[in-house]
């Protein structure tokens, strides 16, 4: 009899605003962390990521607990690198393999990147132009790829706060810093609950 499982691995795509760029959520742990992989000699060892690389139009890979990003080039169309992707990984789950080499996990050097370019584009980009309607962006912290940020000043409680976060400071960061895989606003607008940080 067939084996049922592939049929019970659930894999959704979601395209990202950049076209080049597709979401992929799996319904089990990919990685316990987060790991990009730039191109296809940095995924050598890692048997997901060597497969995905392996497909026509896959420019770079980012692991984050339970899904991946995927950046593909011009030579190919989501409609087909999708179907292919979300194959590729399903079998890879059914597998049993490892998703990457072992001792790529649990470092914190790509946080530490991440941090230290981030902040590099809100001192020389972000903030001089926001400090012009008296507001502040502070990175607090990133953690698995995360990057958690909170507004201050004119920006603190400012009905265009969002608009800023999403048009302004995730297109400049994602631009320059495609390993991120979020971007999350901890400052407590409405003077209410803050959903990741104690207010002090």
């Amino acid at each position: 009899m067939p084996d049922p499982q592939p049929q019970q691995i659930r894999i959704i795509a979601r395209p990202q605003p950049n076209p080049m760029k597709c979401d992929f959520e799996v319904d089990r742990q990919v990685v316990d962390g987060t790991v990009w992989f730039a191109d296809a000699a940095s995924a050598q060892g890692s048997p997901l990521a060597e497969k995905l690389f392996a497909l026509l139009g896959v420019q770079s890979v980012l692991f984050r607990g339970t899904g991946l990003t995927v950046t593909r080039t011009d030579a190919v169309e989501w409609l087909t690198l999708a179907k292919a992707v979300g194959a590729t990984v399903r079998a890879h789950m059914l597998s049993g393999e490892p998703s990457v080499a072992e001792g790529m996990l649990g470092r914190t050097d790509l946080d530490d990147s991440i941090r230290e370019r981030v902040q590099r584009i809100l001192d020389e980009e972000i903030n001089p132009a926001v400090a012009m309607h008296g507001g502040a962006i502070n990175l607090l912290e990133v953690k698995n790829g995360i990057v958690y940020v909170k507004m201050a000043g004119g920006c603190h409680g400012c009905a265009s706060s969002t608009a800023t976060l999403k048009q302004g400071v995730e297109q400049a960061v994602r631009a320059r810093v495609p390993e991120v895989v979020d971007i999350l606003d901890s400052t407590d607008h409405a003077a209410g609950s803050n959903p990741y940080y104690s207010r002090t």
